[in-house]
């Protein structure tokens, strides 16, 4: 499938800017089944200084500074992705995850020392018995890894409600697993918290999700969603994404941007500003099937 993507961001301040940085993970990476034919950053007041780079993670960043006095500020990329759909996962064919826990803790090729930093605690995911205990009700002794996460992921979906109210970026991972209630991104890392917490290496991955419209509604431009979802890594399987939010492989409908640890890692925009006041932000996103 081929998409043309528009992603604008519009910051809006009550006064001046006079100096801004800003790091943003905004073009799409090259991943397993996805190709970028070709991405375009605009930035609006132009930048003094614009540099595009590639992080840790391997996931493009761009890094600009605006040093003219501003009140808004407009950040806009277009994309042109093809993706692939994803192949069949033979599950039952996966490791016992108990075999795989215990070579991430002791085995030293490139391929499991790469992954074993995915099973640390980070910024937005802890480690704790809570989340342990969450996982052991899908991870019972001797089930595929596979088939055990699918299985909490399905669960995750089933006894978690999606609820753009209940939760902010600083809410706790304890509260999410305690209410049961968020959005996207508090689901990933609870699934990535409940995966590390048994020792296992799992990710966090950021894209965009095509949307349809309800039955007899006209699409609404701007109105597709930046989605949040996870990788887990199975030795001969390698990593395989997972969306707690959708219960589903992601497959043609999920367009990869970046990977890292947590969101802190790849967060679409981020940096520092000098003056402002205060600001409303605003986000409009397109993503259209070619």
């Amino acid at each position: 499938m081929l998409y043309n993507v528009k992603h604008t961001t519009r910051y809006d301040y009550t006064e001046a800017v006079s100096l801004c940085h800003n790091l943003v993970h905004l073009r799409p990476r090259i991943a397993p089944r996805q190709t970028c034919h070709h991405s375009h950053l605009l930035v609006q007041p132009k930048p003094c200084a614009l540099v595009h780079q590639t992080d840790y993670f391997g996931n493009p960043v761009a890094l600009f500074t605006i040093q003219e006095p501003h009140r808004k500020l407009s950040i806009t990329v277009k994309h042109r992705i093809a993706v692939r759909p994803s192949d069949p996962i033979a599950v039952q064919e996966s490791p016992p995850w108990e075999m795989v826990r215990d070579g991430l803790a002791t085995e030293h090729s490139p391929e499991m020392l790469d992954a074993f930093q995915f099973t640390l605690e980070s910024t937005y995911v802890p480690c704790n018995a809570d989340l342990a205990g969450y996982a052991q009700l899908s991870f019972a002794p001797g089930r595929p890894l596979l088939e055990a996460a699918l299985d909490l992921t399905a669960r995750i979906h089933t006894e978690f409600r999606y609820d753009p109210k209940a939760t902010t970026l600083a809410t706790p991972l304890a509260e999410v697993l305690q209410h049961r209630r968020g959005v996207c991104q508090d689901f990933a890392h609870l699934q990535i918290g409940c995966l590390r917490s048994i020792g296992l290496a799992a990710r966090y991955v950021s894209g965009y999700l095509q949307t349809a419209p309800a039955p007899g509604r006209e699409r609404l431009v701007g109105a597709d969603a930046s989605h949040a979802w996870i990788s887990v890594f199975c030795p001969k399987f390698g990593w395989i994404d997972l969306d707690p939010t959708n219960n589903l492989v992601p497959s043609e409908q999920h367009l990869t941007i970046a990977w890292g640890r947590d969101y802190n890692d790849i967060c679409p925009i981020k940096g520092v500003i000098l003056g402002g006041g205060t600001h409303t932000l605003s986000i409009a996103v397109d993503v259209v099937a070619v």
